[in-house]
């Protein structure tokens, strides 16, 4: 039997599932999600692949958990970051600049890659898991919408427009083409001059 490097084997599990989860987070800043295999990230946690499959069957199950901590870490940072009395303009900048900063700290391949590498079924639990993300951009441009700020006769699809520009710096940003301060003041402005009344 393992030896257990906490006072309870549920402390242990979950100390185990930071360090493969944390272990995730380094390999996919050095070589990207879609790069990342079982192997590498059970030598990354220091664990063998036994235990790691213990934990995660497999990849996709492995990347479902560490994009809800992605998800979760995002939400908790804009909470903190950004005071609820913020006017709408605000708080899409730093909407804004928290994604983009997550796309260089996280880097990942684009939505269509992932679906190719996960199949459909693991690629919409993944899509689920970030779906709070697009809630609080709804939000945002709901409260932008009626307080006269922003126009946007479809909140829905002006999300996902947002969500697609955000999403086309990735390669820009993690090639270092361009800085993280340059590119969130380029979308800030762009998508906030789309949406002036």
């Amino acid at each position: 039997m393992p030896r257990i490097s906490a006072a309870t084997i549920g402390e242990h599990r979950a100390q185990t599932r930071d360090r493969i989860l944390q272990a995730v987070s380094r390999l996919s800043r050095v070589q990207g999600i879609d790069a990342i295999s079982m192997t590498d990230v059970a030598s990354e946690a220091g664990i063998t692949r036994t235990v790691l499959y213990n934990y995660y069957p497999d990849k996709a199950a492995l990347l479902l958990a560490f994009t809800e901590r992605v998800t979760q870490y995002f939400l908790e940072s804009f909470t903190r970051e950004l005071p609820d009395d913020a006017a709408p303009g605000e708080r899409l900048q730093a909407f804004i600049r928290l994604q983009l900063a997550g796309l260089l700290a996280h880097p990942h391949p684009g939505a269509a890659d992932l679906s190719a590498t996960l199949g459909p079924d693991a690629y919409q639990q993944l899509a689920d898991h970030v779906a709070p993300m697009q809630r609080v951009l709804v939000e945002i441009i709901e409260a932008g919408v009626e307080s006269g700020e922003f126009h946007a006769p479809d909140v829905g699809a002006t999300a996902r427009m947002i969500l697609a520009v955000i999403g086309a710096e990735r390669v820009p940003l993690i090639s270092g083409t361009i800085s993280l301060d340059d590119a969130s003041g380029m979308v800030s402005g762009f998508i906030l001059r789309a949406l002036a009344r």
